[in-house]
């Protein structure tokens, strides 16, 4: 399959579809998700500044789309060396999510999502990569709730909605 294709439904079919027509037409597709965690705190990544869509906005620590066939779990551990040269940690399947959200600029994600969260020491060695991530951060997820409420235009939309619609699913509590 080509790089710039991700799998997505079409009247009902999986379909290698190209990346910027997914979002361009809302296509419903798949992803995955990762939240790194350590003792209560979340990493989270923000954006690298040349990001097609969401550039600049925390998120979650990585989020990508699968290549066809990929392993949702093989992806989600591709994702986190690739963005974040992050290697050797467990990851433990927390179930699917499905959203839609208006990311800008005339596209949408919408996104059937496996989500994996890991746990990690706070020590964790870090690689970013420059044209993914712009930084990173660890913080508890009482304060990142208290953030998002008092300025939600600077974490991605997903991230939003993940805290308020799922959270009990991903870290076993709810956090509001």
């Amino acid at each position: 399959m080509i790089e710039d294709t991700i799998p997505a439904w079409v009247d009902g079919q999986l379909t290698a579809v190209d990346k910027m027509q997914v979002h361009r037409l809302g296509l419903r597709h798949k992803a995955i998700s990762v939240f790194v965690m350590c003792n209560g705190q979340v990493l989270l990544q923000q954006r690298a500044l040349t990001k097609y869509h969401t550039p600049g906005l925390w998120a979650n620590t990585c989020c990508t789309h699968p290549h066809w066939d990929e392993p949702m779990a093989t992806c989600a551990q591709r994702r986190l060396r690739e963005e974040l040269g992050i290697t050797g940690l467990g990851l433990n399947p927390v179930g699917q999510v499905e959203y839609r959200a208006d990311v800008g600029n005339g596209l949408t994600e919408h996104e059937l999502v496996d989500v994996f969260v890991a746990e990690a020491p706070l020590s964790l060695p870090m690689q970013l990569n420059p044209a993914e991530v712009a930084a990173t951060r660890w913080v508890d997820l009482p304060t990142l709730i208290r953030e998002i409420g008092d300025a939600p235009q600077l974490f991605t939309p997903w991230l939003r909605i993940y805290l308020t619609e799922h959270a009990t699913q991903i870290f076993g509590t709810d956090v509001q």
